[in-house]
């Protein structure tokens, strides 16, 4: 049985974690995540004019050695899965390398968002551990890529990426995606700068490096709304989307996020929430250098800050922290991933939880 691996609501009924799923859908504090997302370290090499994390940037940092013991910290809490990510740039952390082999080696499935620049000197590790890379490229040209990903000089790296990624796509054990964020800004000029018209070439270019799907995605704003865009530059994003469906196949897919869903559906920029506890906080946190937060959409937030993970054991921290500290009626008002995965916990948490058990097919809940 082939399962979608966005459906973050059957992933809950997978039997590996379901112990810790019924604890977290009783209201009850869970023993240990299932899922950490990992920000090894705050710098980036790239200078993204519309980045949303570019006001944590190069706040505080791991040790390499407190790195690897983090690791070994999330092996021994039976943690399933991790996800590198930031934050800055999670390869650009000398000490990261160690990291996948220790999480890979022992058995943890892995996750990897980058912006790609750094994977010719991670490649043996990324190819060998990695459950999947995802590239954020969002462009399909040089020139289009150095107005809104330049590096810290103002240049375009975007061939240096490419090749990196055909680097990886030939030695990759898991998947490798290619990831389009759909921007459009306006310069002191009054005119208007877009990168939308490249959704199929990109598109195109993943296909022809040998990524195994392309993902589109909208804009967040500082505060994770999603960025209304006018209707004309969504259907130009479809009408693309609906040409490159040709390039499909059981090696190629195209993946829509729940971010353009939302445009698509005019679900507007507040996604209203009518429960006070985010019962996924006990099932998935974010560890970063400045701090461990209850989510990865409150990155940076002192007021979802519910430990150190630089000084603090994390098993220490997990057993002696409150992760209801964010109301999600209150906090939440975004469009949030798992906002569904909320819904069906407190169901399962009332006994009528809606689908059967599945078999364990993909951790990152």
């Amino acid at each position: 049985m082939t399962h979608d691996r966005l459906d973050l609501v059957s992933k809950l009924y997978q039997p590996a974690g379901w112990p810790r799923v019924l604890q977290a859908a009783s209201g009850a504090p869970s023993g240990a995540p299932l899922v950490v997302d990992l920000d090894p370290t705050t710098f980036c090499d790239l200078a993204c004019p519309e980045c949303i994390s570019g006001k944590l940037l190069n706040q505080g940092r791991f040790t390499p050695d407190r790195l690897a013991a983090l690791a070994e910290e999330i092996v021994a809490m039976g943690v399933r899965a991790v996800v590198l990510i930031g934050g800055g740039e999670p390869l650009a952390h000398r000490g990261t390398r160690r990291v996948l082999r220790i999480l890979g080696e022992a058995g943890l499935a892995v996750g990897v968002v980058t912006n790609g620049t750094m994977i010719r000197q991670n490649l043996s590790e990324l190819a060998q551990y990695a459950s999947w890379v995802r590239v954020s490229v969002d462009a399909g040209t040089a020139a289009t890529y150095g107005r809104f990903r330049p590096d810290r000089k103002g240049r375009s790296v975007f061939d240096k990426v490419i090749e990196n990624m055909r680097l990886l796509a030939a030695e990759k054990r898991g998947a490798l995606g290619y990831s389009f964020l759909v921007m459009s800004r306006q310069e002191p000029d009054g005119s208007t700068v877009t990168n939308h018209h490249e959704v199929l070439t990109a598109a195109e270019l993943a296909h022809d490096i040998g990524c195994d799907y392309f993902e589109t995605k909208a804009m967040f704003d500082d505060d994770h709304h999603i960025v209304q865009v006018p209707g004309e530059l969504l259907a130009s994003v479809d009408a693309q989307l609906a040409q490159a469906a040709r390039l499909e196949s059981e090696r190629f897919q195209l993946v829509n996020s729940s971010t353009l869903t939302s445009l698509r559906s005019d679900a507007g920029a507040v996604q209203p929430k009518a429960y006070d506890r985010c019962r996924v906080a006990e099932l998935r946190t974010l560890i970063t250098p400045s701090g461990v937060y209850v989510c990865a959409y409150h990155r940076g937030n002192p007021l979802a800050r519910i430990g150190d993970a630089v000084t603090d054991d994390l098993a220490t921290l997990w057993e002696n922290s409150d992760r209801g500290i964010v109301d999600p009626s209150r906090d939440c008002r975004f469009h949030c991933a798992r906002h569904r995965s909320n819904l069906e916990l407190e169901r399962i948490g009332r006994g009528t939880g809606e689908l059967p058990p599945v078999a364990d097919y993909d951790p990152f809940l």
